[in-house]
């Protein structure tokens, strides 16, 4: 499975009022510090539920109307908002722990 397709199949693990950041899903997916990546593939995918997908700290990094309408979006779900930012104590979606898909090699004892 590609890069994209995992990345795909993360976000849409997030449930309807839940949010989770372009880094958690680049982590879950197997591709830790690959946040740009996320944000590649919510531009060039349909279908998606790209508005639970935020920045950092449960910032909307979109601009303009974009942003309005996916914090309208986040409210409809139920989503609170503290200031610009969601209540990420209450929204954050924890995905769980990935299963390597290459086992460890053992470590031998010198």
């Amino acid at each position: 499975m590609s890069m994209e397709n995992h990345i795909v199949a993360t976000i849409r693990k997030i449930p309807r009022g839940k949010v989770a950041s372009y880094g958690s899903v680049a982590r879950a997916a197997g591709y830790p510090g690959a946040a740009r990546q996320v944000v590649g593939v919510l531009r060039r995918s349909f279908g998606l539920p790209w508005h639970r997908v935020l920045g950092a700290g449960g910032a909307i990094k979109l601009r303009g109307d974009s942003a309005i309408e996916q914090r309208l979006r986040l409210e409809a779900e139920g989503v609170i908002f503290r200031g610009r930012r969601v209540d990420m104590k209450r929204h954050e979606f924890k995905f769980q722990k990935r299963q390597s898909e290459r086992p460890k090699k053992a470590r031998r004892a010198h």
